[in-house]
């Protein structure tokens, strides 16, 4: 790889980093918590390269007509970063959900939940719901009305499940939490839309025939199609 193409993919990395920083796009990738660190990197990288073209460009010697137009297949590395730049990826989905085991993993030792806040409905994440409905057996649930909201996706015996990519420190290590719905599901409703659910805790729990992992369920009410939050994951 040429001087002049490495530093280009350097611009290119740096300004993409930047890029996503800015437009706040970086959460459908990483964790809210890295955005300094993407800030840093993103500026050092794209005044690394900017130096690095300067010095290609005052100090090499013109190239010979044969070389300047032959192609250098590192060129090709600049097609994933063109696509960050032009036309962000959406954040992990039903696709990935779909291919992963629930995330909800074991109990931990002496597990205790607190009491739910006051409110009605009280608002819980995916990875609340269903901790409390698998660790807990729903004692700190009750009867009170929740609210969730995730995207839908297609059960193995053709209902839904309500779920919420969960990552570590990346979408690469992002894995789904999946909670069924029974109750007032209306018909017509599409894999990967993001809705809002309100309801109450349901005793039903299946297994998930990925990983054989525990799926409680939810017993809607009330359901909303919402638009995808600006923070899809949940930590």
């Amino acid at each position: 790889m040429r001087k002049a193409t490495h530093s280009v993919i350097l611009l290119l990395v740096g300004g993409a980093l930047l890029k996503i920083s800015i437009d706040g796009t970086y959460v459908r990738y990483v964790k809210e918590g890295m955005l300094p660190l993407l800030y840093v990197a993103g500026g050092v990288l794209v005044t690394v390269a900017v130096l690095s073209l300067v010095a290609v460009y005052r100090g090499k010697r013109e190239e010979s007509h044969e070389h300047e137009h032959s192609f250098d297949a590192a060129w090709l590395l600049l097609l994933p970063l063109l696509a960050v730049l032009l036309v962000a990826p959406p954040a992990l989905g039903g696709f990935s959900a779909a291919r992963s085991g629930s995330a909800l993993g074991t109990a931990p030792e002496k597990a205790e939940f607190p009491p739910l806040p006051a409110g009605d409905p009280v608002r819980l994440s995916v990875l609340d719901y269903a901790s409390r409905s698998v660790f807990d057996s729903g004692k700190t649930l009750g009867d009170r009305r929740l609210k969730l909201s995730g995207f839908l996706m297609t059960a193995p015996d053709g209902g839904l499940y309500l779920a919420r990519m969960r990552i570590t420190c990346c979408a690469a290590d992002g894995r789904p939490v999946k909670v069924g719905l029974t109750g007032q599901v209306p018909g017509g409703l599409k894999a990967d839309q993001w809705v809002e659910v309100t309801g109450k805790y349901s005793t039903r729990s299946g297994k998930d025939q990925i990983n054989d992992e525990t799926i409680p369920y939810f017993q809607v009410e009330t359901l909303t199609q919402i638009a995808a939050p600006k923070k899809p994951y949940e930590s």
